[in-house]
């Protein structure tokens, strides 16, 4: 189990679905945390749930100012700043004929633009702090190619780019920063998905995910018990990256 007691971690997108799992879960293993959203009531709700050890800062995150006061938030309530999870993201699927440039361009500003805004606002509390880590919240999108996924895996095979090369720049100053890669989880963004057994029956788990589980994973890596790992790509997707599958009722 990892811990994190003593750390404070920065979450954004966590007013609901994988960002709220991660806040939760950060806390209950001794962290202070930081949820960042634009759902503001959400966010606020879910951090006065957690009490005097999260606080809720609205948060755009394609805006460097808003960057520069979550961060001054954050060090203002806990202290210090030593992890950063970029988890704030949009989606769309869609046919790339029909996707719009400017539907790709707002894809590519929430979740490309402001994972990188992200990494270069809290490097000087990280720096001061000695160090820290970073977990960018990519996409099994961004590992391989999907149809109706053009504007959103473009957007998370860049993150997985700025991942590797963030994580050879930063790592001098004791900064790990690495990807994870979510399949199917059943979260608000993808309302579409169920859960339980049976609930997607062409992976070798036969099931989706849920958010709670890629917490337990970006728990890990922002633990000092991940304290060597970085620039590594980590999926959390019940097997889907693994290769082709044949259900059993197709065998």
């Amino acid at each position: 189990m990892a811990e994190l007691n003593g750390k404070v971690a920065l979450i954004t997108g966590a007013a609901r679905g994988q960002g709220a799992a991660e806040a939760r879960l950060f806390v209950e293993r001794g962290a202070k945390v930081i949820i960042t959203d634009v759902l503001e009531a959400e966010g606020k709700e879910l951090a006065e749930s957690l009490g005097e050890a999260a606080i809720f800062v609205r948060h755009d995150v394609t805006d460097t100012e808003s960057w520069d006061a979550a961060v001054a938030a954050g060090i203002s309530a806990f202290g210090r700043l030593d992890v950063l999870v970029n988890n704030a993201a949009i989606y769309l699927m869609k046919p790339l004929v029909e996707t719009s440039s400017e539907e790709l361009e707002r894809i590519l500003k929430v979740n490309l633009l402001g994972a990188f805004n992200g990494i270069k606002a809290v490097l000087p509390a990280m720096t001061a702090a000695g160090g820290g880590s970073i977990v960018n919240i990519s996409s099994q999108a961004g590992l391989e190619g999907l149809m109706n996924h053009s504007a959103y895996g473009s957007s998370k095979w860049g993150l997985r780019g700025l991942s590797k090369i963030a994580a050879l720049e930063l790592g001098p100053s004791q900064i790990r920063v690495n990807s994870v890669h979510p399949g199917p989880i059943a979260t608000p963004m993808v309302p579409y998905l169920t859960t339980g057994p049976g609930s997607f029956p062409t992976l070798p788990l036969e099931r989706s995910g849920l958010p709670e589980e890629v917490a337990e994973l970006v728990a890990f890596l922002a633990s000092d018990a991940a304290a060597y790992i970085t620039g590594a790509e980590v999926t959390v997707d019940g097997g889907l990256a693994a290769g082709k599958f044949i259900p059993r009722n197709m065998q």
